[in-house]
Parts: structure tokens; sequence; C-alpha cells
């Protein structure tokens, strides 16, 4: 990325340039307190707005600059004097400037503004239900300036007064409770919440409508859950898991939630999937909004998992957070890793752990190509901001922070988590606070660790070798998908025996003889592994000895130096096949998945038939184990049938396909099939054959249903059908009016990134910009880029490279850059491993 963009404003009619660096506030000013008074016109998508801000001056001034975007500011007085106002566009900031110098010490600074209630989803902004409109906030991360004049910077911290007037059948929501509700003229009545403890400009919310809510209650504290009122009845799951993870995380950080209440509300339009608000969280309805008796594990799951994350950050994040976005890892990285750990603590038998395991492997992979970056990285415009929210940010800093827990001990680190939250209480922190810490704590030294991890890019790959009389060397590097480079970590190591730290190019791990080797016990370890042959061989005949974790952490690697060239397809498809039992879900989900990859990515036309019959040959006899449920079954047993049956389906097994067919017909008929977990799989295998007839069942779903996951599902089925004429329908109907822009992205991602369907869509896309970029928002642009990283052809990548050159988006640089990686890597592996599958299939089709 090129750090130092010139960003252009226009400031008295003349454009300046000014570096990244300038759009930070100047350091004379700190607010302590914001008095917000906001009227909200939802019929005429306007609102106003009239604050008193108390600041401190560090020094005399006749000068005050904060943060202001598509504000109209009004009067502006202090100290018994009005000042002027300035804008700089480009910097989003005003300067109120003043005939005397204002004295340091305290002032009182009241401003009187306007603005609108966009359709951007960020800021103040309307979202639409079938029914009405609703005003709310998405303010993360630079964002609350569009609703109010302020110092919108995490570390300036202050403590906020809310009141919001609003339209008599109407009602508010914000961080703290309500203490006041008064008539105001007009009709009207105005609702003033309680002061908030010091927090951040991000993390102030307001939402305005006629919410309806659920309510509980967990360690003395109200809790609701809020939604339209027309989806309701859907918030009891995600309150029964509120109330267990509030009394959880009271317990696991020693420290009481602070704020006089919690809520969790659903929002109809909403571009992330969840935002952590202090004491009012807010979400995208799918996230938060399931019919416990009626809805799929997955679902609940799901929901489950992004309440615990949220609900982490009210401590992590909320209570103290970040000194500046580039330590955004701090925030995310620790709500990723804490959200499977509360929600495996809720639901054991949904096995969350084993999800992080998948999860690690998905990181592993997005962080080993060359476009990359470290966990810190600079990031000074809104732009570079929004950009640092991936799966960086969330994916490896969770996986980072889950590896030191391991190397230190749970117990242990929990500890280095409460002096670190008890010492920065409602304050800031850097990497270095929480890092050193956890070396004072556990008196072993994380600080090495973290400084590598954090600071360098890339994914260390360790090379064993055979074992000598001290242990088993190693050999440091790191790892590419385009092979591996130098690089050198402090990598904890983590064998049965325990754990040691290698670092360095070269090292030696010591482990006791006689035992079997396998260098990443737990499955937690942030590096990727390559044995001897010989090393591999006793693994893969002890695999079922290794846990569930270690397994997909075998296959992950093993597949990823497949990728690299570092060995060949037909050994990972024998390692694939011996695993083809496995009494694990997410086991076999990792082998079946890349079978899928092979097909599409590795296989000639010619070669897909014998493929898919290998496939049905060797699976054929476990789906016999697997084909009718029993009376009592675990998640586990239903989960590994759902994954045969949709390999099958995928290869082409009449039976399956038959069933598949029959299933989405008692569905579509209104009839409860008698198989749920095979529903999903069915509805996906029917629609890559289905009709126009079909499809126009499928929309009605999509917009008709009233549980928000139905729709959902049912939307993004519609990119599964393969008949050309309904792939162009499926494009058109995401930039119609009838889809959120907030969905909008992912119909035209899915058709992108299918074999089958991405030369049609990509057409489409390049000749139809100026409507999809119409639809994307800050942050989809770049997620509807990554889709074309699926592409595998020189043609394909030097024309995404032209066009989204000629045709920039906005936050998505180091998405190009991405995407192209993805598709140099995809033409390399299908050079590099096309024959070896074709020996591979001679072989088996003897």
């Amino acid at each position: 990325m090129k750090w130092w963009v010139a960003v252009a404003g226009v400031v008295g009619g003349a454009v300046v340039v000014a570096g990244a660096w300038g759009q930070r506030l100047p350091g004379n000013v700190r607010a302590e307190h914001y008095s917000l008074r906001l009227a909200p016109d939802i019929a005429g998508a306007t609102f106003t707005g009239s604050e008193t801000i108390d600041v401190v001056l560090a020094q005399p001034g006749a000068t005050i600059t904060l943060n202001a975007a598509e504000l109209k500011i009004g009067a502006v007085t202090a100290g018994g004097q009005s000042g002027v106002v300035s804008y700089d566009v480009g910097k989003e900031q005003a300067t109120f400037t003043f005939a005397k110098a204002l004295p340091a010490g305290w002032v009182a600074l009241e401003i009187a503004y306007a603005g609108v209630l966009n359709d951007k989803l960020r800021g103040f902004y309307l979202s639409k239900s079938k029914t009405r409109s609703y005003a709310v906030t998405q303010f993360e991360s630079t964002d609350a300036r569009r609703a109010f004049p302020s110092f919108d910077e995490p570390a300036l911290k202050a403590a906020f007064d809310v009141a919001l007037t609003v339209d008599g059948g109407d009602t508010a929501i914000s961080n703290t409770n309500i203490v006041s509700d008064v008539p105001a003229a007009g009709g009207k009545h105005t609702l003033t919440f309680a002061t908030t403890p010091k927090m951040s400009t991000y993390l102030v919310a307001f939402l305005v409508g006629d919410f309806a809510c659920s309510k509980g209650k967990a360690e003395g504290v109200p809790i609701r859950v809020c939604s339209t009122p027309d989806k309701v009845k859907l918030t009891p799951f995600a309150l029964a898991a509120a109330e267990h993870f509030l009394t959880y995380y009271d317990r696991y950080f020693g420290i009481k939630y602070p704020m006089p209440k919690l809520d969790l509300i659903g929002i109809p339009d909403f571009e992330a999937g969840a935002m952590e608000n202090f004491g009012a969280i807010t979400y995208r309805e799918t996230e938060l909004l399931v019919d416990e008796k009626e809805s799929t594990i997955t679902s609940r799951k799901r929901v489950a998992q992004v309440v615990a994350h949220e609900m982490a950050h009210q401590w992590f994040g909320d209570m103290v957070t970040m000194d500046w976005w580039d330590n955004l890892w701090l925030n995310e990285g620790f709500a990723t890793w804490m959200e499977s750990k509360a929600a495996g603590e809720w639901h054991p038998e949904w096995h969350y752990d084993e999800d992080a395991a998948d999860e690690l492997n998905s990181t592993l992979n997005y962080d080993s190509d060359r476009t990359t970056r470290a966990i810190r990285a600079k990031a000074d415009t809104p732009a570079e901001i929004a950009e640092a929210f991936d799966g960086i940010a969330y994916g490896k800093a969770g996986a980072v922070i889950g590896m030191v827990e391991e190397y230190v001990g749970p117990e242990v680190f929990r500890r280095g988590v409460h002096e670190y939250l008890t010492a920065h209480l409602y304050g800031n922190a850097t990497a270095e606070d929480f890092w050193g810490t956890q070396t004072s704590v556990s008196g072993k030294p994380v600080d090495r660790v973290m400084r590598g991890y954090i600071d360098k890019p890339g994914v260390p790959l360790l090379t064993f070798g055979e074992r000598g009389p001290g242990g088993y060397p190693v050999r440091q590097g790191r790892f590419l998908f385009g092979g591996a480079v130098d690089g050198d970590w402090t990598v904890p190591v983590c064998l049965k025996s325990g754990c040691e730290l290698a670092s360095g190019s070269q090292a030696v791990v010591a482990a006791p003889a006689g035992s079997l080797f396998y260098a990443n016990a737990g499955g937690k370890g942030y590096y990727r592994t390559a044995y001897t042959e010989a090393q591999v061989r006793a693994i893969t005949g002890a695999v079922g000895s290794l846990t569930v974790a270690e397994r997909v952490g075998f296959l992950g690697d093993r597949w990823a130096l497949t990728r690299a060239g570092q060995g060949s397809v037909g050994d990972y498809l024998d390692l694939v096949l011996a695993v083809k039992k496995d009494p694990s879900a997410q086991v076999l989900e990792t082998a079946l998945d890349t079978l899928g990859v092979i097909r599409a990515r590795i296989a000639t036309e010619d070669d897909r038939t014998k493929f898919d019959n290998v496939v049905l040959n060797q699976l054929g006899s476990v789906w016999q184990e697997y084909a009718k449920p029993g009376k009592q079954e675990d998640f586990e047993r239903q989960s590994i049938r759902a994954e045969l049956f949709q390999a099958l389906g995928a290869a082409g097994d009449p039976k399956v396909l038959a069933q598949a067919h029959q299933l989405t017909a008692e569905l579509l008929s209104g009839h409860r099939p008698g198989d749920d977990d095979l529903v999903d799989a069915s509805v996906v295998l029917s629609a890559s054959t289905g009709d126009e007839a079909f499809y126009d069942k499928l929309q009605i779903v999509a917009e008709k249903a009233d549980d928000p996951g139905l729709q959902s599902e049912a939307r993004e089925t519609l990119a599964q059908f393969r008949n050309p004429l309904l792939v162009i329908r499926t494009l058109e109907y995401a930039v119609s009016a009838k889809v959120r822009n907030q969905d909008a992205w992912v119909l035209i991602a899915v058709e992108l990134s299918q074999a089958q369907t991405q030369g049609i869509a990509w057409q489409w896309v390049q000749k139809n910009w100026d409507r999809v970029q119409g639809q994307l928002t800050t942050a989809s642009g770049g997620q509807l880029i990554s889709a074309t990283g699926a592409f595998c052809t020189v043609g394909q990548r030097d024309e995404v490279e032209s066009f989204f050159a000629a045709h920039p988006v906005e936050a998505s640089e180091r998405s190009v850059a991405k995407a192209l990686d993805s598709i140099d890597d995809c033409v390399h592996l299908r050079e590099s491993q096309e024959g070896n599958l074709k020996v591979w299939l001679g072989k088996r089709a003897r």
C-alpha cells in the first residue's frame, strides 16, 4: 500500500494536498464531556443537532479544530465569543477561529448544526423495513463526525450525555438507560439518557423507531434484545446467549460489566455483521435474530458466536481501547479468539474449538499470499483505516492470541488479561502494554514472540529434519504459495511433551524418543510445518491418534505445501482418502472442500468425469453408513451426513440428486422435510440444475419470508443456478431496488467466484460497472474485488488488473493486489499439478 497517498481537500475554494499524517487532529485541545441534543426528521431524512463540548486547551489559542463530515455547522461559541467556521473537506475537519485567543484550561464549546440521514449505512443514516424507516448509527471507524462535530479519534475519550427528540409513536435507544421522557413541541417527546463513562466517539450509538424488545437480566444487569416489531419473536435465543455470556465474562475478566444496561438491536440495513457500541450493540438482522425452535443448529451457532464476539468487546475494546487504529488487532483479534472460547463453554457439543481450527487454516492461507501485511500496520486516512478491517486484524490476530494462551497456559493468560484491563480501565493502550503484561505475569518471553508476529507479515514455515542427538532440527523461513523465502520468528513449538521456543534460521526441537513426532500439538500454532517423507508416512499412519484440531492442521499443511509446489496432488488425495471415514465432521469438511478446489482449478474438462467417478466410488460406501438418520443423532453425525451428501451431489450421484430434488419439493410445497440436516444442501444442489419456475419460488422466499436468515439463504441460493439466463437475472436482481446494498455484493461475488458462472458474471460486471458501483458500501467494494481471485487464467488476471486500475474502488488497494496474487497462484497450481492429477486418476481408474 502507498501509505503517503496525497489527499485532496477544498479550503476556501483552493485545492490543498496533505499527507496521510495530516488527517490527525492537533494535540492542543482535548474533549472531556459532550452534551448532545439531536432531533431526527425521519420522514424528511434530515436531522438537527446542538452540542456543548467541555474541552481543555493545553495552551491559549484562537482556533479549535475537530472532525466534521457532511454537516452544516451554524453558530459556534466559546468563552463568550462567536467563532468563524472553515472546512477542510479532504481531512474531514472543521476549524473554529475566534477573534481573541481562548485561555488555557477549560472552556465550553457550543455548536449548532444540521445533517442528512444518509443512505450510505454510515454515520447517522436511514434503515428501512417493509413498513417504515428508522434512524440509526454506525460510527466505527471514522463516522461519528457525520452525526456530530467531534474529536473523532479513539484515544480522545470523553463522557457523553445524549438527548433525542423523536416522533410521538417512536422510542429511542442509546448507550445508557433513559432517565427522563418528556413531551416536546409538535407532538414529539424528548428522551434523555444517563451519562456514559469515558469512551471513544466511535462507540456512541443512538437509534430511533418503533423497536420492540424481549427482556432478561444477568448479574443484576437488565438485558434487552430488540428488533422491528414483526421480528421480536426471533429474539429469545440471542437473549439467552447474552444472559449467559454476561455472567461468563464477569467471571473471566474479573471485572463487572460496567454499564447500567445492555441492549442488542437488530437493524434491517447494516453494513457490518455487528458493532460493539458500549451498552447498545447493533447487529445485522441475520446475525442476531433466529427461530430457536425451527432454525438449524448452524444458524444458532452463528448467532451465539457473534453475540459472544461483540459482548467480549464491552471489556476488551470499549472499556479499554486501542490507542490508534494501527493496533486495531487488540480489539478484533481478542474478540475473535474469545468468541469461540465463550460460545464453546456455553454449548460444548457444537464444537467451536474445531471450527476455530478450520478458521486458523483459512487464515494461514489468507496470509500466505505475496500481498499481505503485518498485524500492526500503518493506518492513517479513513480509507486506510477501513482497509485494516480484514482477515489479518481478525483471523491472524485472534490465532496468535490463541497460540500465546496455549504457550503460557489458560489460567496464566487469563490473569494477564485481567491485569491489563485493570491497569488501563476506561483508557487506551498499545500492543506493548498488552504483551508486556502477559510477559510479566507469565514469566515467559511473550514480548519476543509477539513482536515478531505483530510487526512481521506472513506465515512461518518450519521444516523439520530427521531426529538427531538433541532432537529434531528445524529450519525456518516464510511460507508463500509461490514458494518460501527467508524469515525468522520466535515461534512457540508445542509437542505432546510441552512447548518450547524456536528462533533463528536453524534450531533444534527436543522431543522424547519413540513417540509420534507431530510439531503442532493442540493445533494452535501459527505456522506451517514441512516434514520428511518418513515423518509424513508416520503421521498419516497414526492420523487417528491426533486430535481433531491436529488432523485439520495436518491436512491444511499438506494441501498448502501442495499448492506451493512442495508436494504432489496425488499424494495429497491419498491423504484425503485416508481420512474419508474420519469421525469428525470438521476433518471431513476440510478434506472434502479441497476436492472441489482440485476439480475446479486443476482438473481439465476431460478429467472431471474421471475425478467425479473416483469421488463417487470412494465416498459411496461411507455414505451408506450415514444415509439414514438415527432416532437420536448428535450434531456430529448430522454434520457428517450433510458433508457427504453435498460432496456426492456435487459429483453427480443420481440417488443423492434425486433425494435433493425430493426434499426441495417438500420444502417448497409447505411441508417440513423429514431430514432437516440435508435441506440446505438439497436446495443448493437442486438450484444448480434448476429452472425458472424454481428460481421464481426462491425469489419469493427471499423477498417475503419473515425470518431474515431464511430470506438471506434463499437470496444467496439464487446465485447457484447455472442456466446462463438465470445467472444474468441474478446479477440484474443484485443491482435492483429489491436487494439492499448491504447484500447486493454477495450475489455478484458468488457468481464471480464459481467456475461455471464467472465468465458470464465478469463480462456483465464490466459492462454494468456504474450500476454495480452504485450498490457498493465502504467495505463491500474490496470484498467484491476479492471474488475475482477465483479466476485462473493469465488473460483474466490482466483484465482484472487493467479494469480496477481504470475503475478504482475506495479502500481496496490491497484487495486488488491479493486477487491478482490468487490468480497467479491458481495458474501456477494448474501448470504444476495437472499432470500429477492425470497420473493419479490413471492409477485410481484401474
